[in-house]
């Protein structure tokens, strides 16, 4: 019962517990517990107890065998392994093991149990920045085509919108596009209590991309996550359940839609505490990105009118 409640209710303790145990574990569990009754029988009686408590156990697993019998059941357990044993026990992932295990998640080889362990563990534990490499490696490998444009492409990922301020992420890209610059500005939101540039831009006449496409100099275009790599959308709306960020979030931070077409583009980030700097800057020197980085102002790749704070800029990661 209290298996059955975790699996249902409380993906909190996914992290601290190995749940993914195969039906033959479970089957072992329930005979050692009961192995009084075994050894109290002998002969014919002896078989009809195996039997009696072989029936009893496939009732008690019954709830968990859609999930242990799925053919992707095990799909990134061996990952969780490493990477499930908390902030200090954890071990951290190469960048192809990381790239192989978001790429499994993304492609929908993992359950959903899979994904919120994977959200949670990370989130205790912390990405590195070979696994956050690894992520992005595995994203941009699957992301939909967009055409290069004539000149570099600025890039604003936008995931937060704002609360207290105003959300000046659009504002940002008309500003940019009026003096000439393609401008994409992609995101998803996950949080209603936000107003988000998606809101705002279509509320200015910029509506979302249906369909890749160029981004002309002085236009500012919006595509949604989704459509760009749905199974990136559905990684990140993993917060409407958990109610927290996950690797998603840091990835989409510096996605690069124009890396499957090697295009030209400069990609804005932002961070919000000085520590996430550091990592961020060593993921962009391992993917050789052009770039970007700056505090933002919540959470959103924009300088906050009230300060001015520190403006790297990296040019293929250096």
């Amino acid at each position: 019962v209290m298996l059955k409640g975790v699996i249902e209710n409380n993906y909190y303790e996914l992290y601290r517990i190995q749940l993914f145990l195969s039906l033959n574990s479970l089957r072992k569990s329930y005979f050692k517990e009961n192995r009084g009754q075994l050894r109290s029988a002998n002969g014919v009686n002896s078989m009809r107890n195996r039997r009696r408590l072989a029936r009893q156990c496939r009732l008690f697993c019954h709830p968990l065998l859609p999930l242990l019998r799925s053919s992707n059941a095990m799909a990134i357990s061996h990952y969780l392994k490493d990477i499930a044993r908390g902030k200090d026990g954890a071990r951290a992932l190469t960048r192809d093991q990381a790239a192989d295990l978001m790429g499994q998640v993304l492609d929908g080889h993992a359950n959903d149990l899979q994904v919120g362990a994977f959200c949670i563990a990370m989130r205790v534990k912390g990405e590195t920045a070979q696994e956050m490499a690894g992520f992005l490696d595995a994203v941009h490998a699957r992301l939909e085509l967009l055409a290069a444009s004539s000149k570099t492409l600025i890039v604003l990922p936008s995931y937060n919108g704002a609360r207290k301020l105003p959300v000046l992420t659009p504002l940002l890209a008309l500003l940019l596009a009026q003096r000439g610059w393609p401008v994409l500005v992609h995101g998803h939101s996950t949080e209603e209590r936000r107003i988000s540039s998606q809101a705002v831009l279509a509320a200015l006449g910029v509506e979302a991309m249906t369909a890749p496409e160029e981004v002309q100099p002085g236009q500012v275009a919006f595509a949604p996550t989704a459509l760009l790599l749905p199974g990136l959308a559905r990684l990140l709306d993993v917060r409407r359940t958990l109610g927290l960020r996950s690797s998603a979030h840091s990835v989409v931070k510096l996605m690069d839609p124009l890396s499957p077409v090697a295009g030209d583009s400069l990609v804005v980030s932002s961070y919000t505490h000085p520590e996430f700097a550091i990592s961020m800057a060593e993921t962009i020197a391992l993917t050789g990105l052009d770039a970007l980085l700056l505090r933002g102002t919540e959470r959103e790749p924009v300088a906050d009118p009230r300060r001015q704070p520190q403006l790297d800029a990296f040019q293929a990661g250096q």
